[in-house]
C-alpha cells in the first residue's frame, strides 16, 4: 500500500509597483494558473490552494501592528497549494509547471507535519 503524504508549494514572487499588467497578460496569467491547477486536480492529488490579497497587517511578539505585508529579500508570499504526493520528489516535479517560475517567482516545497 502506498502512503500519500501531504506536502506545501508556497508561492513567493518580488512585487513591482510599477508593473501593471495588461487585460491581456492578465487572462494569459489566468489560464496557465487555471491549467496548473486543474492538471494536479484532475490526478486527484489536489487538496486545496489559496491566492493572497495584497492587504495585510503584521503582528509582532510585542503585540504592535504594523499595516502591510512582510516582504523578505525583496519577495513576498503571493499563495500557496497543498498536493498529495508519494515523496517530494513527486511535489518538486508538480511545482517545476507553476506558472509562478515563469513570471519569475520560485515555489517552495515542503512536507506538512500533523499537529
Amino acid at each position: 500500500m502506498v502512503q500519500n503524504n501531504e506536502f506545501m508549494l508556497v508561492f513567493r514572487y518580488e512585487p513591482n509597483s510599477n508593473y501593471q499588467p495588461t487585460e491581456a497578460e492578465m487572462a494569459d496569467m489566468h489560464q496557465q494558473w487555471g491549467a496548473f491547477i486543474g492538471n494536479i486536480a484532475i490526478q486527484e492529488k489536489l487538496v486545496s490552494t489559496h491566492q493572497l490579497g495584497f492587504e495585510g497587517k503584521q503582528i509582532f511578539a510585542d503585540k504592535s501592528v504594523v499595516e502591510g505585508i512582510h516582504i523578505t529579500g525583496n519577495q513576498a508570499l503571493g499563495g500557496n497549494m497543498i498536493v498529495k504526493a508519494n515523496s517530494m520528489d513527486e511535489a518538486v516535479g508538480m511545482a517545476k509547471n507553476c506558472p509562478i517560475l515563469f513570471m519569475g517567482g520560485m515555489v517552495e516545497v515542503r512536507a506538512i507535519q500533523p499537529m
